[in-house]
């Protein structure tokens, strides 16, 4: 079955240009010019009816609002917290990329971008938020913390912290590797060739949500831990393991 795209931008040219370009590559694709004709589709049933979207591809600069603030309802919305989430922007300043990433968003692409980029991150978003396959419903246990990569959720005392996909399957990559120090190169590897710039500074925001999840402390972190000039490491142990 192939997977479902809802696309939410006011460029008509561009949104069909897109979405042909898409469906020539086995998506489903559903186009919405506003924010309230989105927000009208999402919502509509729940995720797991034939209705519900696979991932979301939405810019930021709507004629009725904000992407950053639908990003914000999605990720309070328990049917919607994990949709995979793309944002388009066509402002150029760092600052509104971080904002995104920090509200939520997966991934960011600004504007102009190649048709045959938006596919690879799209692939790449799905990819991640794919179920891990039967027989890998290993639970990754550190004290108070756990990482069930079967149900695809982090649980601190068993309560389930709200991990966006990609900052979840960033955790993994950590907590597998538990002890080792992972250069941002190294963790872009690990997340399956996630495209994002060596210079991008995308993978700190995902680190600091996380952190805010899943530390006592997220301002004096004792679980992942940075090493100036090398990367991050997630620490086997804590005091209170």
């Amino acid at each position: 079955m192939p997977a479902r795209l809802l696309i939410i931008d006011d460029d008509t040219r561009l949104s069909a240009m897109v979405g042909d370009y898409l469906r020539a590559a086995g998506f489903e694709v559903e186009v919405a010019g506003t924010l309230a004709a989105g927000r009208e589709r999402l919502l509509a049933g729940a995720p797991a009816s034939s209705e519900a979207f696979d991932a979301l591809v939405l810019d930021l600069m709507l004629p009725d609002g904000d992407g950053l603030d639908l990003c914000r309802e999605l990720r309070a919305e328990h049917r919607t917290r994990q949709l995979p989430l793309l944002m388009l922007t066509a402002r150029g300043e760092p600052m509104d990329r971080i904002v995104g990433l920090e509200l939520g968003a997966d991934d960011y692409l600004p504007k102009p971008f190649e048709p045959r980029e938006l596919l690879a991150r799209i692939k790449a978003l799905l990819r991640r938020a794919a179920p891990v396959p039967a027989g890998a419903d290993e639970v990754l246990r550190f004290g108070r913390l756990e990482v069930d990569l079967g149900a695809r959720v982090a649980r601190v005392d068993g309560k389930p912290c709200d991990l966006t996909s990609h900052q979840f399957e960033l955790l993994v990559v950590l907590a597998q590797s538990p002890g080792r120090v992972l250069s941002r190169d190294q963790i872009m590897d690990a997340l399956k060739g996630h495209p994002m710039e060596a210079f991008d500074r995308s993978i700190d925001v995902h680190i600091s949500r996380i952190r805010a999840l899943i530390e006592d402390d997220p301002k004096e972190p004792r679980r992942v831990l940075t090493v100036r000039g090398a990367g991050y490491v997630f620490a086997k142990k804590q005091d209170a393991d």
